[in-house]
């Protein structure tokens, strides 16, 4: 028999949203919610800027919203509360979404198995009628809702990604609206110690270019190989996951996006403009843990007008990543010469 009835799905899901350090720090607001169905709101902020010059939103932004409102439709879809992590997430780019805008994601858990979720959704922005993105996301049921000793990186447990919901306690809703999953449930000692840079680096991008990139603090160290590497300093807006702790799915979504436009930039002299995205996919290979984590790209394939970018998410071995991820952009087009 399902714990949601009428109001009380709405509650859980509202205390589902203050419970995530990311989500709480970015303002979402919950706007309606259904029998596996919820839909999310990311208020309108400079900070979402991903390209200051076309005034356009960030995909990273995108990927958030859409990970977080995908976890909600499966909160909404189950008969009762367990633990759920994200296995991988896709996004589809059909315009660009304009800075300084409202986004709201709809998303619709459309198919539950025993194991996995299925979820799909779109992006629009107000008083646009077509959607500006969809996502498509699974996710895997019943996961761990506590972290493993990470006692060293070679014996850590894989586990899926990022998100689990509440504790396997059940609580009235009226006493979730005010504890699930607080931030205060990250205990001291649960948070790791950031490792150091091991390489010196500056900032990836002069500060104001691209907001988003500097709320990520974004750093770039030397080109080695196939291009450079990206460090994203830990922070506790990051977490996405209090109970593990772990950072949330969609923030390392839109590292990875970062670093793969970065990668295009720094592997393309004199391109100038910034590659648009066309899709992005990720897949989850273990949560990702309370420290600085790094990408790496390669460049997969490069024509005239679109590039597919592949990147290695990682944090304490690159041997062990955290996530995988690729995605195609379209080139800046050429100047025509008077």
């Amino acid at each position: 028999m399902s714990i949601f009835s009428g109001d009380d799905r709405h509650v859980w899901a509202d205390a589902f949203i203050a419970g995530i350090p990311y989500a709480a720090a970015s303002g979402m607001q919950l706007v309606a919610t259904g029998p596996g169905h919820a839909s999310l709101l990311l208020p309108a902020r400079g900070t979402w800027t991903g390209d200051a010059e076309r005034k356009l939103i960030h995909p990273g932004c995108l990927s958030v919203l859409a990970d977080t409102a995908c976890g909600l439709a499966v909160l909404c879809a189950l008969d009762e509360m367990e633990p759920f992590a994200t296995l991988d997430l896709r996004m589809d780019y059909l315009r660009p979404a304009v800075a300084d805008t409202d986004l709201i994601c709809k998303a619709e858990c459309h198919r539950l198995s025993r194991s996995v979720a299925f979820v799909r959704g779109e992006l629009f922005q107000p008083g646009q009628s077509e959607p500006v993105a969809m996502v498509s996301a699974t996710f895997m049921r019943a996961t761990a809702n506590t972290r493993r000793k990470d006692t060293d990186a070679a014996g850590a447990a894989a586990q899926a990604s990022n998100k689990a919901t509440t504790p396997r306690a059940q609580p009235t809703p009226a006493q979730a609206a005010s504890s699930l999953m607080s931030p205060a449930s990250i205990e001291p000692s649960h948070v790791f110690v950031s490792q150091p840079a091991a390489l010196p680096e500056t900032l990836a991008l002069p500060v104001g270019r691209s907001p988003y990139v500097d709320f990520l603090n974004v750093h770039q160290q030397p080109q080695i190989e196939a291009g450079p590497v990206f460090r994203m300093p830990f922070k506790h807006e990051l977490i996405g996951n209090p109970m593990l702790p772990a950072l949330h799915g969609g923030v390392l979504a839109g590292f990875g996006e970062t670093a793969m436009i970065l990668h295009l930039v720094a592997t393309n002299p004199g391109i100038g403009g910034v590659p648009r995205g066309v899709d992005f996919a990720i897949a989850y290979l273990r949560s990702a843990k309370p420290v600085d984590t790094f990408v790496q790209g390669t460049t997969v394939r490069q024509g005239n007008r679109v590039a597919l970018v592949q990147v290695s998410i990682w944090q304490d071995d690159p041997q062990r990543p955290v996530a995988h991820a690729r995605g195609h952009f379209l080139m800046p087009r050429e100047e025509t010469q008077a």
